[in-house]
């Protein structure tokens, strides 16, 4: 007997429900906590497909290749793979193109015809992205896909529309709070809609540069946005952190829900995305609309160097790297005074030690003058540190901006220009920024004892903090003065900019 198929069986299955266990944490203490409401339709359609029958060839085969067992019949037509699988469903085989020798077409039977699919092996058999260790899986893995894709696809379509995403206990993207009300997948699903589609868009940093000019301009208003900027109260400089998940396909062994739209996820491997940084596990389309709020944990973030920015201030819950932290910290304490502070080197192999360090220890790495009296040595850690990351401090989409307006010819225009492209760089990355060039500018007051004015820094610093998207070396090296230009304003003029 075939399964009801239809609307009125889709909402009959997705009232069938199970509550398990959540995964991830839950909301803050104190607050109304709601398990998460596992929908059940998709598995139960999963028990349901067709189960795989392999048609094997009763004679030797001459040429049958290795990797193919008694599933394959050798180079016969269309019309005797039909008879062979005589119409029953969840049969299969293996034929040879009589067109293409040497091509391979695997043959099944679903929804009362024959469908064919060229076939593939690359030391795993596949049809398309997935790749797998036997026929028997790769046909297995085929049927749940058709059956479920053609059963429920008005289903699908609609399942990230009443997400449980939440109830998980993650916070919605430009919510002001936790959701009120109701449990099961359908609550909030009003603030739900608002916060998919600014999950949709590119996440732009919310800098105080834009809250100062939302929050201090008026029409009336003449001061230019850099004098109202500087008006800021060191209150005021916060920056929102919004970090967007670093999904990767997957494959979950044994039954597996999504953790947004808590719908199963079917198929025997890849059936869906997990992310790298948090842990989060998601259908491939759900990840779409996800909002941008990975919260990484340090069990997936394994070291401090070589880890972007954003994720690894996220995992750590600081509003800077702890490198940038304690080394500005140990310099100013013991090297402002120091000939040649950031232009001479320490020894590298020291300097290998002490990113070590904080790859092994974090914020207990010991970089105090018992352990590395030279100073340069730690300098030359945060000036690795800096070139070690995945994303440039100052990073590829706002690098053009940059170098745009260090060529305007006017420097209250150049001023502008740059106040304008801070305005691309990711939170985390304006924050590390403001603060590492309000070290540097005070490194600058010792000029006199250090010799390391803000120009000369800035030919440090400008290769460093900036790298182009494309690595000309041709286009590299004509913007290696662009660089030291951007740099050696934004030391002089950090007051103002940041």
């Amino acid at each position: 007997m075939q399964p009801l198929t239809g609307p009125s069986w889709h909402r009959q299955m997705a009232s069938r429900a199970v509550v398990l266990k959540p995964r991830r944490r839950t909301r803050p203490e104190g607050e109304d906590y709601q398990p998460p409401i596992w929908k059940s339709y998709l598995y139960q359609l999963q028990q349901e497909a067709p189960h795989p029958k392999r048609i094997t060839c009763t004679q030797e085969v001459p040429n049958r290749p290795k990797h193919y067992g008694r599933e394959f019949h050798g180079m016969i037509s269309r019309e005797d793979t039909d008879k062979l699988l005589g119409g029953l469903e969840g049969s299969y085989l293996i034929r040879e193109s009589q067109r293409q020798p040497g091509t391979y077409t695997l043959a099944l039977r679903f929804g009362n015809q024959t469908r064919n699919f060229r076939l593939f092996y690359d030391g795993k058999h596949f049809v398309g992205e997935k790749r797998f260790e036997s026929i028997h899986d790769l046909v297995t893995d085929g049927f749940i896909t058709l059956y479920v894709e053609t059963k429920a696809a008005e289903y699908i379509a609609r399942m990230t529309i009443n997400p449980i995403y939440e109830h998980v206990g993650y916070t919605t993207a430009g919510s002001a709070g936790p959701a009120g009300g109701g449990g099961g997948g359908g609550g909030g699903s009003g603030n739900w809609r608002a916060a998919r589609s600014g999950a949709a868009r590119d996440v732009r940093a919310v800098t105080p540069s834009a809250l100062a000019d939302n929050d201090l301009s008026s029409p009336g208003d003449k001061l230019s946005a850099l004098v109202r900027r500087a008006t800021l109260k060191d209150g005021e400089h916060t920056a929102k952190y919004e970090k967007a998940h670093n999904f990767k396909v997957h494959t979950f062994r044994g039954p597996h829900w999504c953790e947004y739209c808590a719908n199963f996820m079917w198929g025997l491997i890849a059936q869906g995305v997990k992310c790298a940084d948090c842990g989060l596990n998601v259908h491939k389309q759900c990840s779409k609309v996800v909002p941008h709020d990975c919260e990484p944990d340090l069990k997936h973030v394994k070291k401090v160097y070589s880890c972007d920015l954003t994720t690894l201030v996220k995992a750590h819950n600081r509003k800077r790297p702890m490198v940038v932290d304690m080394c500005i910290k140990e310099i100013e304490m013991r090297g402002l005074r120091s000939e040649g502070l950031y232009r001479v080197s320490g020894f590298s192999e020291h300097i290998e030690d002490v990113k070590m360090a904080f790859d092994r220890d974090g914020e207990k790495a010991d970089i105090s003058a018992n352990s590395y009296d030279d100073i340069n040595i730690i300098t030359g850690a945060l000036k690795l540190y800096f070139r070690d990351l995945p994303i440039p401090l100052i990073t590829y989409d706002a690098y053009p901006k940059f170098i745009e307006a260090s060529k305007l010819m006017d420097a209250d225009e150049r001023l502008e220009g740059i106040h304008e492209a801070l305005r691309l760089l990711p939170p985390a990355h304006y924050e590390s920024l403001r603060y590492l060039m309000a070290h540097l500018k005070r490194v600058t007051l010792y000029s006199k004892e250090n010799l390391m004015s803000a120009e000369n820094l800035a030919i440090v610093f400008g290769p460093t903090l900036m790298r182009p998207p494309e690595q000309d070396v041709l286009a590299t090296l004509n913007d290696i003065r662009y660089q030291r230009l951007v740099i050696e304003t934004l030391i002089n003029n950090e007051e103002i900019l940041f």
